[in-house]
């Protein structure tokens, strides 16, 4: 149980660089643990739309559960910033500061690559409309650099149209450019996939399962041939079985013709 004889929130702390368009967020102590704080700029606070959207992004991510996406645990009054988004806490550098100071390592690279899309994929799977995933909003945590991506929902739909999924997509391939530009990696493969999900308009993705099956080293193309060989050998296999005489089949012996005088 929480110590009421303790003041409830301590230590908040605002984080200009982590601020979004419409939030300030800020880092604090919630009864001793450390979450942090998403709120409208002061300016706004008082803007009947902008409450109704900030409402709106806690009702729509509140249910969100996934590994390498920000955690929400509340919507709260918190003195003298007022009504709050309350987080996780997932302080530590955001992917623009790394690629800036230069300190994007390849294991930062391969978090990119596989758990970012990860992320993509549930997003997409859970209908969110959301704000461009940047190198902004993409956070490794202090300590074990785990990947989390902020400011990722504010509004769910039935259902998302080719052009939300193809922007998803040219995001990742947007970022992935860049970090693959600040490690210096030079692999075909990988600056192929970026360039291709950067720059729709050639030869698109159609999906997130599309780019993991080209990270991976496969195709569609090369399912769907092997799927149309299989299908042509059961077809000849059937074919085959349909002709051939059943064991222990006979055929029947005409009857003899009668002797006549």
């Amino acid at each position: 149980m929480p110590d009421n004889s303790k003041p409830k929130w301590t230590e908040i702390e605002h984080l200009p660089k982590w601020d979004e368009e419409f939030y300030h967020v800020y880092t604090a102590k919630k009864h001793g643990k450390w979450v942090m704080l998403k709120t409208l700029r002061p300016e706004l606070a008082d803007d009947p739309a902008c409450r109704e959207m900030i409402g709106k992004e806690f009702d729509v991510r509140y249910n969100l559960a996934h590994p390498h996406i920000v955690m929400i645990n509340d919507f709260e009054e918190v003195p003298g910033l007022g009504q709050c988004i309350i987080t996780d806490d997932v302080y530590g550098d955001s992917l623009r500061s790394l690629i800036d100071e230069g300190k994007v390592t390849p294991e930062i690279q391969e978090k990119v690559v596989n758990q970012l899309l990860d992320a993509i994929e549930y997003i997409q799977k859970n209908h969110i409309v959301h704000h461009p995933i940047r190198p902004e909003t993409i956070i490794f945590t202090e300590n074990i650099r785990n990947l989390k991506v902020i400011d990722v929902g504010f509004d769910q739909r039935s259902h998302l149209s080719p052009a939300d999924i193809s922007e998803d997509l040219a995001a990742y391939g947007r970022v992935l450019q860049e970090v693959l530009s600040a490690t210096g990696d030079r692999s075909k493969r990988l600056n192929a996939i970026a360039n291709r999900c950067a720059n729709p308009k050639g030869r698109p993705f159609r999906d997130v399962t599309d780019v993991k099956m080209a990270l991976a080293g496969h195709s569609n193309k090369r399912v769907y041939v092997v799927i149309t060989i299989f299908l042509v050998i059961m077809a000849f296999v059937l074919g085959w079985l349909s002709v051939r005489p059943m064991p222990g089949a006979h055929q029947a012996t005409p009857p003899a013709a009668s002797a006549t005088r």
